[in-house]
């Protein structure tokens, strides 16, 4: 009863402290704001999906007027794009304020004139890339005086169907985009999963440094209960409210129709870590005596924490390479995003659980020995 009475306790203030509650509400901002970012980056990235989401009204192209309804002006427009039509000079001075890129005829060759600072330049150049080769290659058959029969079956000469295969487990993605698909499962799904368990830690420290700085530590420590019992007392709210927000992470993403696959094995994964955030928030507090020195020491060892976590999904790590499927980071992006895992998932998930067992044992044994000092 009075480990409940300790845990019940712990509960409460916790949801008493406005702060906790208004970063929940950020972690919402925070998700939000990156999937938006996500999409609207991959749409404007992509020269399909600017199309199928009606972005090519945005892609404003000036072409030279003599051009209009040439193989040209027809080449660009097949490309979705929105051509209006100058001379030269005006088409220059259009440049950057109504206009993204103009495109005139010199000497045989086309030219074309962009504005780079554009958002949408990449989509722009790509878009125009296809419609000077299509200009290009639909000139030499013209040129070569090829029947219109023979020039459409040149210009589509393989009619490409895909038949879908292990269909049971498809779930809709909102954006069929590689990149959308890369950035969301490759960072934004395990930062967004991970960040409660950040917060969690703090929260362990806040808990137990606020109880010496209250000078209750060590009427704490000699109530009638074990030290184990203590610390599970201290450390189960915080964790489930920090396991409790993954798991409504995972909801809003299916809802915003990013799937998330294997949640049994990402739950138990992200237990596992919440354990190792856990443990370095209580070995923190045991050796910090005051908020101050344990909010500058937690933010130092979060710092290390993104370190560890995010940058290998990034960059090469050279002779450490090797280690990179082990982080509990890899194995997230992993299970999230493979709808089939084998056992060979369960093996990689071994070495993140060991060592968040083995940070949370060594967290407690440093904690019983700041019990028997203080003692």
């Amino acid at each position: 009863m009075k480990f409940l009475a300790l845990s019940k306790k712990e509960a409460l203030d916790m949801l008493s402290n406005r702060l906790y509650i208004l970063l929940v509400l950020v972690q919402v901002i925070i998700l939000l704001g990156a999937y938006g970012l996500a999409a609207a980056s991959s749409v404007a990235a992509d020269p399909q999906l600017i199309d199928t989401w009606g972005g090519g009204r945005f892609l404003r192209i000036g072409l030279d007027v003599d051009e209009k309804g040439s193989l040209l002006d027809e080449s660009l427009r097949r490309e979705g794009l929105n051509v209006s039509y100058y001379s030269v000079e005006d088409g220059r001075r259009a440049l950057g304020s109504k206009i993204l890129a103009f495109v005139y005829l010199k000497g045989g060759d086309i030219a074309v004139e962009a504005d780079t600072s554009s958002v949408f330049y990449t989509v722009m150049s790509e878009k125009l890339r296809r419609a000077t080769s299509d200009y290009a290659r639909r000139k030499q058959f013209r040129e070569a005086g090829l029947p219109a029969s023979m020039i459409s079956a040149l210009e589509n000469p393989v009619n490409l169907k895909v038949v879908p295969r292990n269909r049971e487990g498809y779930r809709p993605l909102v954006l069929e985009s590689s990149y959308f698909v890369e950035i969301m499962y490759g960072f934004i799904v395990p930062f967004i999963l991970f960040l409660p368990f950040f917060l969690g830690s703090n929260m362990v420290t806040d808990s137990i440094v606020g109880e010496k700085e209250r000078k209750t530590f060590e009427v704490l420590l000699m109530t009638p209960l074990p030290d184990t019992l203590i610390i599970l007392g201290k450390i189960i709210p915080p964790l489930m409210f920090s396991f409790l927000q993954g798991m409504l992470w995972i909801i809003i993403l299916s809802a915003l129709k990013v799937p998330i696959y294997n949640i049994p094995l990402i739950l138990v994964l992200l237990l596992f870590t919440g354990l190792a955030f856990t443990g370095v928030g209580m070995f923190i507090s045991t050796l910090a005596d005051s908020t101050k020195e344990a909010n500058s020491a937690i933010t130092v060892a979060l710092f290390f924490a993104t370190f560890i976590l995010f940058v290998p999904l990034f960059m090469d790590m050279g002779p450490l390479t090797d280690l990179v499927p082990m982080i509990p980071s890899y194995v997230l992006v992993r299970l999230s995003s493979c709808p089939h895992c084998g056992p060979e998932a369960l093996i990689s998930m071994v070495p993140s659980g060991v060592a968040s067992i083995l940070i949370f044992a060594a967290s407690i044994v440093s904690f019983r020995r700041e019990g028997v000092i203080r003692l």
